[in-house]
């Protein structure tokens, strides 16, 4: 004879088994001891964010600066996209920064120096950084070589590459069109009296999205036997992510609006989002990362997964490339330099292991984002560089060693 689990009604408004709802106090600690690791670096962030506001007198979260740290650290942020995806497999990319500059002096050369139409620059760009990401890929994939050793000398070979591209100088201004990739701004477009309507709408939607998307995720849970929070705490989860996301809206509603460079981050990180989670090369990376032999005796084509990775990564390097050399108007040699130290930082930072197979780019950005504020915040309160560099350096130990503390408990408790 057999029974089955109590059936009693879920909060989203339907009946699931009652083992799937989580309404206890014991269950939600249980829960967020869980996902501890995820949980404190949106906590760790709001912290950092509140402390600066503090420090600066609420400079840091004025309408002008808010909008600064998009524009500047925009590059950083898509960097750290392809850089999770690489560490989530296991691999290490030290070459972004080089590839930023190479990319970035090959539009130059055309657009500045040949006179060449702007979207001609753009689409060179992609064209170099999607052969880079072969380069790379082919080594590390099919050849066999750490991805460390040929990232490593990717870099030197990038960097000098830029400099013969450059003939040593640097080439500037850009056209204004190809300025605007990043310095453009969407404004006036539903009007707003000392306001941007356009931006608070865009806001809005990206609120209602989550939500829907929380939502679902939530009865798809339920519906597998999966524990989920009570409802209650999911509302309070939405509520106060909304309130973070439209309060960021309002701000830059009230300083030039919408940063074009903004909607290009956004569509990535949904896109990224989307092939990270749902799709097939995705589960896939997380598989190779987490456990090779596994991964290879379910079928998983490991080298073409590894060579792609790796394309991806030069792609989104050219991506920070246009991004990088529109917002400085120009192209340098020492373009890019230290980029690929904040990407890994932010991947780690973010929730992405050492030994691979965990990471994702909501965490990525969140751990980005963490680095720009405490750049930013440090920068207004006029500390020294060598401080900022020795601050950055601590925050990076203390994640990685969070990290490996956490690997070591779940070891000791089985």
């Amino acid at each position: 004879m057999t029974t089955t689990a109590p059936q009693q009604k879920d909060p989203v408004g339907g009946d699931a088994p009652a083992a799937a709802l989580h309404t206890g106090t014991s269950d939600i600690r249980a829960l967020i001891t869980r996902n501890l690791r995820q949980s404190g670096i949106y906590i760790a962030f709001v912290a950092i964010v509140a402390l600066f506001a503090i420090l600066t007198g609420g400079v840091s979260l004025s309408p002008g600066n808010i909008t600064n740290i998009v524009l500047q650290y925009s590059y950083i942020l898509v960097l750290a996209i392809g850089m999770v995806i690489v560490i989530v497999a296991g691999h290490i990319d030290l070459s972004v920064g080089s590839v930023v500059a190479l990319t970035g002096a090959v539009s130059a050369v055309l657009v500045i120096g040949q006179g060449l139409p702007w979207w001609v620059g753009v689409l060179a760009a992609l064209a170099v950084g999607l052969a880079v990401g072969a380069w790379h890929g082919f080594w590390a994939a099919y050849v066999g070589i750490p991805a460390f050793i040929v990232t490593l000398a990717g870099m030197l070979l990038f960097r000098g590459l830029t400099l013969r591209v450059l003939d040593n100088i640097s080439l500037s201004p850009f056209p204004a069109e190809y300025q605007l990739v990043a310095s453009g701004f969407l404004n006036g477009l539903l009007g707003g009296d000392g306001y941007d309507v356009f931006t608070l709408l865009i806001g809005a939607l990206a609120v209602a999205g989550y939500a829907v998307s929380g939502f679902r995720t939530r009865v798809a849970r339920v519906r597998y036997l999966q524990p989920v929070e009570s409802f209650p705490l999911f509302v309070t989860r939405v509520v106060l992510v909304g309130s973070v996301v439209m309060a960021f809206a309002w701000q830059l509603a009230h300083a030039r609006g919408l940063p074009l460079v903004l909607i290009i981050l956004s569509v990535l990180v949904l896109a990224y989002g989307v092939v990270t989670k749902r799709t097939i090369f995705g589960r896939q990376v997380y598989a190779i990362g987490g456990n090779l032999n596994a991964a290879t005796l379910s079928g998983v084509k490991v080298r073409a997964v590894n060579f792609w990775i790796f394309v991806n990564m030069g792609l989104l390097s050219a991506v920070a490339g246009i991004i990088y050399s529109s917002r400085s108007n120009g192209s340098q040699p020492a373009a890019g330099t230290m980029f690929e130290l904040d990407a890994i930082a932010a991947a780690f930072i973010g929730g992405a292991a050492v030994t691979g197979g965990v990471g994702t780019v909501v965490g990525a950005m969140v751990g980005g984002l963490i680095m720009a504020v405490m750049s930013n915040g440090m920068q207004l309160m006029g500390v020294d560089q060598s401080v900022q560099s020795m601050v950055k350096g601590l925050v990076l130990l203390l994640a990685v060693a969070f990290d490996v503390y956490n690997k070591r408990r779940a070891g000791a408790a089985r």
